[in-house]
């Protein structure tokens, strides 16, 4: 077979694998260790292949940072940041109509400006949010519709373990992803509020308002929450000031919210060694999708897979923003089939070459990119939030929680289009601070 047909032939199997729910990782690297060596016939070279892979991944400092995020967001969590961070958030505007809702998702974004990831975030903030919406009567759709899909702003907040990820994967700087993503994120907050004010306008009956706090109590709510804006100032004004890089950023903030949840007495033996291993495990299943990844990737470079899609693509008379739609719904489609981070890592070999080559910047391609997978994350059948917020909650269908998402879903594509259309928005301060 010419190698572009073994490339194709690679990437059924691979299909028919994550479809047969073997671990996405190994698959991609069983399916490029197989395809090296039917183009080479160098078995030796696969198994060396093997190695270097595992050892330039592990000895990645930029991709170390992961771990740093991964173990800051436990060790927040278990300190009660998150709390902190939502009850500032309802002294401030609680007592509006669907207050609570609006204070969960300025909750999330806050949390996941710790954090970096989104399930985290939105497993954190429904254990504190979930029971007060409940307690004040919300309906259960708007209650669990909010913690789905604030919990995605985990990836595009910045620090964003998604991004880190893309960033190590196309080689850009991790700075300007996060630069990139602050008015993206920001945007997508104010898009979950005015979705919950609209749906409140059509049906006020799913939530009502809470009590009015005194401004002496919002300052002193405030005040007591020092905590989260410190590390949040700390952390990220060090790192976007060029005081700290990522790694060093990242250190820092896991050295103080572990000062916090000490300080705290909130860190128990038990909570320490399940943060440890939760996240000891979350490392290692993104090591073995990152280093599959690029032994997959290795393989369709000598397939010219990759190449040969994006000559045809680029040859092809339309637009390119029509192109970059075509690669949108395709992210979609593909994140209702199999985990959207996978999805991101496993098509970045095709991807790449064709947004570079329509002349577009892959910085403002990421920020799209972990955009596309917050949609992956609430979207049915998949959707890994709502399974979240299902696992947390047995006794509440999937339908309602699905039913209550769905506002949010159109407010994520209208955010998305924003930045598509507008690529300035994600552009703009990377260029303004290089």
């Amino acid at each position: 077979m010419a190698p572009i047909e073994v490339g194709l032939v690679g990437l059924a199997c691979l299909i028919a694998a994550i479809l047969l729910h073997v671990p996405v990782g190994i698959a991609m690297a069983a399916v490029g260790a197989a395809g090296y060596v039917m183009l080479t016939g160098n078995l030796s070279g696969m198994v060396s292949l093997f190695g270097t892979e595992t050892v330039n991944m592990l000895t990645n400092q930029d991709f170390a940072v992961v771990m740093f995020f991964l173990l800051m967001g436990g060790f927040a969590g278990a300190a009660g940041i998150s709390a902190d961070i939502y009850r500032v958030a309802n002294t401030w505007i609680g007592h509006y109509r669907g207050g609570l809702s609006m204070a969960t998702i300025l909750g999330c974004a806050g949390f996941g400006a710790i954090a970096g990831s989104s399930i985290a975030t939105a497993a954190t903030m429904a254990k504190i949010a979930l029971p007060e919406m409940e307690k004040r009567n919300y309906a259960l759709s708007l209650c669990t519709g909010t913690l789905a899909a604030g919990g995605t702003l985990g990836s595009l907040i910045p620090p964003s373990i998604i991004m880190v990820i893309y960033a190590v994967q196309v080689e850009q700087f991790v700075i300007d992803l996060f630069l990139a993503a602050i008015i993206p994120g920001l945007l997508s907050v104010a898009l979950f509020v005015l979705a919950i004010r609209v749906q409140l306008l059509i049906s006020p009956h799913l939530a009502g308002a809470g009590e009015r706090i005194a401004w002496r109590g919002r300052m002193r709510e405030t005040g007591r929450a020092w905590a989260p804006i410190g590390i949040i100032v700390v952390v990220m004004g060090g790192i976007y000031s060029g005081f700290f890089t990522v790694n060093e950023g990242a250190a820092v903030g896991l050295v103080l919210t572990l000062i916090f949840a000490v300080a705290r007495k909130s860190l128990t033996r038990a909570t320490f060694t399940e943060t440890l291993f939760g996240s000891a495990g979350s490392i290692a299943m993104l090591y073995m999708i990152v280093i599959g990844a690029n032994i997959f990737g290795y393989f369709l470079t000598l397939s010219h897979m990759p190449s040969e899609v994006a000559t045809w693509v680029q040859g092809l008379d339309i637009p390119p923003l029509a192109i970059v739609f075509i690669i949108i719904a395709m992210y979609v489609l593909l994140g209702c089939v199999f985990d959207a981070l996978a999805g991101m890592v496993l098509t970045l070999p095709f991807v790449v070459p064709i947004i570079s080559g329509l002349g577009y910047d892959l910085v403002w391609w990421g920020i799209v990119n972990v955009m596309v997978i917050e949609i992956g994350m609430i979207t049915p059948p998949v959707g890994i939030n709502v399974f979240v917020i299902k696992g947390l909650r047995q006794d509440i269908p999937l339908g309602t929680i699905f039913r209550g998402i769905t506002p949010f879903l159109i407010a994520n594509v209208v955010a998305l289009l924003l930045v598509v259309l507008f690529p300035q928005l994600a552009t703009w301060l990377p260029d303004l601070l290089r």
